[in-house]
């Protein structure tokens, strides 16, 4: 998962409403959006090499979504960062908790930001941590953006993604298509925008749009999770396998 955008408790008829894009080499071999078998409870894609998952939902209103720290440097974790999302998903841990867990096993996986939630009748909380940044925070209300860097870092998809769905939150009612297209943007970033990862200026341009292709590596899936007011969640995902 490389680009997450979501509002929360900003519309008046969704808690939540998030956007997000997982991009993948081709070649990994992935499933599209189900019900898993040996965790019935799950509805998610998977990871075929490790098991795991970039983002899925579970009764009664918990889901979890992971993207990777871009640092080249980092070494191999000792576990998947898709184990991330589905232990949440498993599991009846609450938010904070959780992200506490999490914290202490931080260097156990490579760079990550873990987005996990639970919104229903008895909880409503929406937590964020990353191991290269080492602070959970349960989040406000509001309308954020998350790639390969720390929660709302300025790059231009991230900013882009989140002035789109601003528009589209302040516009009202819902299209679900109107978020796919905030999704399928396939526009560069400008040279000046470009953030400097250590992977080169070529690759940072190619990995600029939301909506990334390129001969080997791009964007696998596109996805639309909501909850809405009567705390029903639904995950939408539109997958290229």
């Amino acid at each position: 998962m490389c680009v997450i955008y979501f509002a929360y408790r900003k519309h008046p008829e969704y808690p939540l409403i998030l956007l997000a894009n997982r991009d993948e080499f081709y070649e990994r071999p992935t499933a599209r959006a189900a019900v898993w078998e040996d965790y019935p409870e799950i509805y998610a894609g998977r990871d075929l090499v490790h098991g795991g998952t970039w983002l899925g939902i579970a009764a009664p209103g918990r889901f979890a979504a992971v993207t990777n720290y871009r640092d080249p440097e980092a070494p191999p974790g000792k576990h998947s960062r898709g184990d991330l999302v589905g232990d949440f998903l498993k599991s009846r841990v609450s938010v904070e908790d959780y992200l506490t867990e999490m914290s202490v096993r931080a260097a156990e996986f490579s760079g990550f930001n873990l987005l996990v939630g639970e919104i229903n009748a008895e909880n409503n909380a929406v937590g964020y941590y990353s191991n290269r940044e080492g602070e959970i925070k349960l989040l406000a209300p509001g309308i954020y953006g998350l790639s390969n860097h720390l929660l709302d870092t300025p790059w231009r998809k991230v900013e882009k993604g989140k002035s789109a769905l601003t528009k589209l939150i302040e516009k009202g009612g819902f299209e679900s298509e109107k978020f796919f297209e905030i999704l399928g943007d396939k526009t560069l970033a400008e040279d000046a925008d470009l953030p400097d990862t250590g992977i080169g200026f070529e690759r940072e341009k190619l990995l600029s749009a939301i909506y990334i292709e390129t001969p080997i590596y791009g964007t696998r899936s596109s996805s639309l999770l909501t909850i809405d007011k009567n705390f029903e969640i639904a995950l939408d995902e539109r997958s290229i396998i």
